[in-house]
């Protein structure tokens, strides 16, 4: 088969995957079929061109993000707590985030090169301050992230100056940022406007607590983007609260937010995508009004610092596909796990799949949300919610 047309014929599988119909798959079995018998050669003729142009033009249109949670790639404050300069953290996930439209990631710490700090910490031996070099925006870059929150916990380790260092390095490598408060990542992605805004119930961050003004702002957002996606670090911490409690989280007497009252507010008011980080261990997926909620991602990357053990080691990867107006089509969970002083690597027990699946279950028992051992996510019908026989559709 030449280069150029089974390039071709693969791009074709893959942008049909999800809504081909079974006449596609059997008219590219017998195309593969013919370009790889010995003597057969294949021309396409400008007819079979046009008309494969036609075909793909009419595929629905959808847009894929990938999400993960928290990241700490290595800090070199109070010590030098960096990986070797040989190891690039993320490779091994890469490729699942570079295929995605949309790779988004929570950046915990700074990107900064010396300063000095600004939290105090009473008790260093539970308190950290993350620290990460400036260079080390270029493996994200390189990982295919390509917009981050700002808004946690560590966004100002090192103060605001070191959360403007953060904004500065990211946008200077083409990604984009949110978090500090009235900053909000707006861009194009395939034509369409999208905008994502990160809320945090910490200092100088948008405000999960201010519930109005969070509603206004999204839907001021939602009147002058296509797609508009939320993100929260919000919720109590660690092994032991991977359920939601649908009520107000604190943790060492800090008021984290009620993270379900808040999520179900943005999609009211006009959110298409709410992705939730900090508890650091991965939490339920909700389908609310056709918008999906995850209410955390747990850790991702965390070179130093955090607890890597056992629930708080699995590194999810959300995969959610978007119709043009925001509602959820389906997706995946791909399951990765942090083996340090590696980072995450993909995990064929899939077992942050089956975590999240239960998860959703035993949290939102009446979930229309499909999960299956693999992580693949798909949406009930409504007839299939309601008892009643399942429409065929020849």
């Amino acid at each position: 088969m030449r280069t150029d047309l089974k390039a071709y014929v693969m791009h074709t599988i893959s942008s049909s995957a999800r809504f081909s119909t079974r006449g596609l798959a059997v008219g590219l079995s017998f195309i593969l079929a013919a370009c790889s018998t010995p003597g057969v050669r294949v021309t396409p003729d400008t007819g079979a061109a046009q008309e494969s142009e036609a075909l793909e033009s009419q595929q629905p249109f959808s847009l894929s993000v990938a999400a993960v949670g928290d990241i700490m790639l290595g800090t070199d404050y109070p010590h030098d707590r960096l990986p070797p300069a040989e190891l690039n953290l993320l490779e091994p996930v890469s490729h699942t985030l570079q295929q995605a439209d949309i790779a988004f990631g929570n950046l915990e710490g700074v990107l900064l090169d010396g300063g000095q700090p600004f939290k105090r910490c009473s008790n260093p031996a539970h308190c950290y301050l993350f620290r990460t070099p400036g260079s080390f925006v270029e493996q994200l870059k390189q990982a295919g992230f390509n917009v981050m929150s700002l808004a946690n916990n560590h966004a100002r380790d090192f103060g605001e100056e070191g959360r403007s260092s953060s904004m500065e390095l990211l946008a200077a490598a083409g990604i984009h940022h949110s978090g500090r408060e009235g900053d909000i990542a707006s861009w194009e992605v395939k034509g369409k406007k999208i905008a994502l805004i990160a809320f945090a119930p910490f200092a100088g961050a948008n405000s999960m607590h201010a519930l109005d003004w969070m509603q206004e702002r999204v839907t001021a957002l939602d009147l002058s983007h296509d797609i508009v996606m939320i993100s929260f670090h919000g919720g109590a911490e660690g092994a032991g609260v991977e359920h939601v409690p649908f009520a107000k989280e604190f943790y060492h007497g800090e008021d984290r937010g009620d993270v379900v009252e808040f999520a179900r507010l943005a999609v009211e008011a006009g959110a298409d995508l709410v992705l939730g980080h900090g508890p650091h261990v991965p939490r339920a997926l909700e389908l609310y009004n056709e918008r999906l909620i995850a209410y955390s991602l747990g850790n991702f990357a965390t070179y130093w610092g955090i607890n890597v053990r056992g629930v708080n080691g699995l590194a999810p990867i959300l995969i959610a596909e978007l119709a043009p107006d925001g509602r959820f089509l389906g997706g995946k969970v791909e399951s990765a796990r942090q083996l340090r002083p590696a980072g995450p690597v993909p995990d064929d027990t899939h077992t942050a799949a089956r975590v999240i699946r239960d998860l959703t279950l035993a949290d939102f028992p009446e979930t229309p949300l499909i999960i299956d051992e693999r992580g693949n996510i798909s949406v009930a019908s409504p007839s299939l919610l309601s008892g009643a026989p399942p429409q065929v559709i020849p």
